[in-house]
């Protein structure tokens, strides 16, 4: 059985996790803007704790996005770092399909287990990265294309598989208020990507072979970073334009 090291920085949130003969260890912390001093500590004291050390390890998994872009290039420049430094292969996991295990894996006793889910981050600029999923064996099965769109986009032309009240929103991109003209038939705003999802995530993708090379390893950002500075300085020169 594989032994798959996991880390997570694509949101406010920062974890870890280690999946090691069939048990998962794990540490999440809530860390805005500390994620470069604390991933790599986390790791090194995950692993200690467990007596393994990196050249134990099968394979790393990594949150590969949608999420923050300093988020997603701090997580993705460690796990290069770690993986060239112990010659092992990566598993690139995507943010949204994790929010999705985390759901059903926290409500696995609970009728909500049955419906499909549309999972939601907050991509900042008046977005949300989204995408909808349903529970499918011991995994998640994605029902659409992940999209950054703006919300009220999204709930007046969505092309997302699911019908009014017949599915939950999860995530905090659901605070929008123009994204409950979709209708859920409920909202969890508090989830976020874990390491511990994605850990596995991974093993299901290890036994289908599909580890790659670190050099071949991108953060998957939906939106390009060209895009989002050009926004930004539109948005600061409106707001200098308002005072």
């Amino acid at each position: 059985m594989a032994l798959i090291l996991a880390l997570d920085s694509s949101t406010d949130a920062c974890s870890v996790a280690l999946y090691a003969h069939g048990e998962l260890h794990a540490t999440f912390e809530l860390a805005a803007k500390s994620h470069t001093q604390r991933l790599l500590p986390m790791v090194d004291e995950l692993l200690r704790a467990q007596g393994i050390s990196l050249r134990d390890l099968d394979t790393i998994a990594f949150g590969r996005g949608p999420g923050s872009f300093t988020g997603l290039r701090i997580c993705m420049g460690i796990v290069q770092g770690l993986a060239f430094g112990a010659n092992l292969p990566v598993i690139p996991v995507s943010t949204l399909e994790a929010m999705a295990l985390g759901f059903y894996r926290t409500n696995s006793a609970s009728p909500a287990c049955t419906q499909p889910v549309i999972v939601a981050l907050d991509a900042r600029m008046n977005e949300v990265y989204c995408c909808a999923y349903k529970h499918a064996g011991d995994g998640v099965q994605a029902l659409a294309d992940e999209v950054v769109i703006k919300p009220e986009l999204l709930a007046a032309d969505s092309d997302l598989p699911v019908s009014p009240q017949a599915f939950i929103g999860v995530g905090p991109g659901w605070h929008y208020p123009a994204m409950q003209s979709l209708a859920p038939q409920s909202v969890e705003l508090d989830v976020h990507p874990r390491a511990e999802e994605m850990a596995l995530i991974a093993a299901r993708l290890w036994a289908e072979g599909k580890a790659i090379d670190v050099l071949d390893a991108e953060p998957v950002y939906l939106r390009d970073s060209v895009s989002w500075q050009k926004r930004q300085r539109i948005r600061a020169a409106d707001e200098l334009l308002v005072k």
